[in-house]
């Protein structure tokens, strides 16, 4: 029994410690809100396409994933640098850690040392930035990138223009 719980204990740290780092202070983010970002996810040679709604709400930030024909895949809102559930839909752990992502990869360079621990990423010689414990964003634009997640995983984010938005 000692063992068994010692290796939840052990389970639950590692868990804790390879969660994606999250802002020190209110996130900066280099798009105006609301804003609409399209995703294209692709693990395994599959692909889905999902939209993400990121409004502010006073002091929070709600994020909203949802599938093409409109059925909510997440909602959460991020407010004194905790996530909190915004619905009832079930807790999403792929969900929390993209959108973590995604407020380090839509953070101005500019803003990256103020925001985010410095051992937690790096600024790459190339434009890329790696994000601790699996992320490189590669950009094509700041508002136009990839994250790939170092378990073949990747998402393809661009935010929707006003005449994009379906």
């Amino acid at each position: 029994m000692k063992r068994l719980v010692l290796l939840g204990i052990g389970l639950l740290l590692t868990a804790c410690a390879a969660r994606t780092p999250l802002p020190l202070g209110p996130p900066i983010l280099a798009t105006p809100l609301p804003a609409t970002l399209q995703i294209q996810r692709e693990q395994a040679g599959e692909q889905q396409f999902w939209w993400l709604v990121v409004q502010a709400e006073g002091p929070a930030l709600r994020w909203s994933l949802i599938d093409p024909l409109g059925v909510p895949l997440a909602r959460q809102r991020f407010q004194d640098g905790a996530w909190r559930a915004d619905g009832l839909l079930p807790p999403n752990g792929e969900a929390l850690e993209l959108f973590a992502a995604l407020l380090f990869a839509l953070t101005p360079t500019e803003a990256l040392a103020s925001s985010f621990a410095p051992a937690s990423w790096q600024a790459l010689a190339d434009g890329q930035r790696r994000l601790t414990p699996d992320w490189l964003i590669s950009y094509r634009s700041p508002l136009d990138f990839t994250l790939n997640h170092a378990h073949d995983l990747s998402y393809r984010v661009h935010v929707l223009s006003d005449q994009e938005i379906p």
